[in-house]
């Protein structure tokens, strides 16, 4: 599966306005659960998004803007 780094932070986004901290919670529960399954790519996933939903919450992070990729 492939998704840009724009609309990984649109989903990250719409997801943190709606559920705020329980879907960083959730995703992280989805990676390790994908992870202990072997499901590495599914893990990786939602792995990315609990970081993207992180930083929406320290606001280090402005889902409504394009993200910059170092």
């Amino acid at each position: 599966m492939r998704i840009s780094a724009g609309d990984f932070c649109i989903l990250a986004g719409e997801l943190a306005a709606e559920h705020g901290l329980l879907a960083r919670d959730y995703a992280q529960r989805a990676s390790a659960s994908f992870e202990a399954e072997g499901e590495s790519e599914r893990a990786r996933f939602w792995f990315t998004l609990s970081i993207l939903l992180d930083d929406i919450a320290m606001r280090r992070l402005d889902p409504s803007r394009e993200p910059t990729i170092h």
